[in-house]
């Protein structure tokens, strides 16, 4: 074999053996990018101002009292609904109620003036609560902040805003209790009181695409 073949053998394995050590390996460009995410969940913080929102003593049968407060959603989300329950506790100093004291103070309404759009009327009763017990409302649940438009606003075009309560937004409230005379003898709750508690529980909207 001449020389010339024998430098020519000798260079290919020499770049077959540079190809086998390499790995079949091969030069490519690159880049690399991070991204950073972040996930804050929002609030639901719902206030009432006043907090207490009656306290009066030397009640009479035939009593009315009118009271206001504000719910306000202090939070970074909307409130869809504000569920009202109550819970109330009689204290009987003399031992001798025949009958629930709840069932003689009345709520002759809960109105929510924004959502109504004409502000609170005695007589028109197309409310929050219309009209009933304290004793029947701790069987029911009714929405604070539902869109309940009142006869009179409809007529006059006067509308009301939409049911739930935006962040950042209030709703003025009025309500008016009554010690309701039946026109019996009452004499059992002489001395006789009775604690509310109504507790406002907001939910959030639903969940969106975002």
């Amino acid at each position: 074999m001449s020389l010339k073949k024998k430098l020519g053998m000798g260079v290919a394995t020499a770049v077959l053996g540079l190809g086998l050590i390499g790995g079949g390996t091969f030069a490519y460009f690159s880049d690399t990018e991070e991204t950073n995410n972040t996930f804050a969940a929002g609030t639901l913080d719902l206030a009432v101002d006043p907090t207490t929102i009656i306290d009066i003593d030397n009640l009479k049968p035939g009593d009315v009292m009118i009271r206001e407060f504000v719910l306000e959603n202090e939070g970074s989300l909307d409130i869809s609904t504000i569920d009202l329950s109550t819970v109330y506790e009689v204290i009987d100093v003399n031992n001798d109620n025949g009958d629930d004291f709840g069932k003689h103070i009345k709520v002759l309404f809960l109105e929510n003036a924004d959502k109504t759009g004409d502000g609170w009327r005695i007589g028109d009763h197309n409310d929050v609560i219309s009209q009933t017990t304290l004793y029947d409302l701790q069987h029911m649940t009714p929405d604070a902040v539902e869109s309940v438009q009142s006869f009179w606003a409809y007529c006059l075009g006067l509308n009301g805003e939409d049911s739930g309560l935006p962040a950042g937004t209030s709703d003025q409230m009025y309500v008016a209790f009554e010690f309701n005379d039946n026109g019996e003898d009452q004499n059992e709750f002489q001395g006789d009181s009775l604690e509310l508690q109504w507790t406002f529980d907001a939910h959030q909207t639903e969940g969106e695409h975002r």
